[in-house]
């Protein structure tokens, strides 16, 4: 059979032909996801694909959710990478410990994990006017008149000493036999 030469260039609308996987500028420009791995922002655009077909099976939760199904094994296929690095991706996106793109929910023995995708988009709020804390208002003045006071002073200042301290007395080391030792 003999070798067929292909062209090296696209020309036309032949790059229409393919599937791309789309994945947000933002996550590229943002701040916020400066510290995502490329192979995490990849996973991301990937879920999001996988939200199409989630939506076209009317996969909702109770509250009107969509969640995708995606499981390890099939991270690990598409990415061409191990179990461990599938779940670390995914602990990086992950509501949890990761940034907070993805919430995952357990769904019991043997049944895959639901994967509710959130938005990438912030909502930043305008930064408000700093208020001067307001100094604490005075206690009011309270009359106690039928409060039983004490007949015996109590103690106040610094040179307040605790009266375990004040009474106890040094060891009596004339007693003790501190020169008696026994040797064997």
């Amino acid at each position: 059979m003999p070798d067929m030469k292909l062209p090296s260039y696209f020309y036309g609308d032949e790059a229409m032909q393919f599937t791309y996987f789309r994945i947000p500028c933002q996550l590229i420009t943002h701040p916020r996801f400066k510290h995502l791995s490329t192979d995490s922002k990849l996973l991301y655009g990937m879920l999001l694909d996988r939200m199409s077909l989630s939506i076209k099976n009317e996969w909702y939760d109770d509250t009107g959710r969509v969640y995708i199904y995606y499981t390890v094994d099939e991270i690990c296929s598409s990415l061409n990478c191990g179990r461990d690095k599938a779940m670390k991706l995914l602990a990086e996106l992950d509501t949890g410990k990761g940034v907070g793109l993805i919430e995952r929910k357990k769904q019991g023995q043997g049944k895959p994990t639901r994967i509710y995708v959130k938005r990438f988009t912030t909502q930043e709020l305008p930064p408000q006017p700093e208020k001067k804390p307001e100094p604490p208002a005075p206690p009011p003045a309270v009359d106690f008149d039928d409060v039983q006071k004490s007949d015996f002073p109590t103690p106040r200042g610094r040179d307040f000493q605790r009266a375990e301290v004040e009474g106890t007395d040094p060891n009596q080391t004339k007693r003790n036999q501190i020169d008696f030792i026994q040797d064997k």
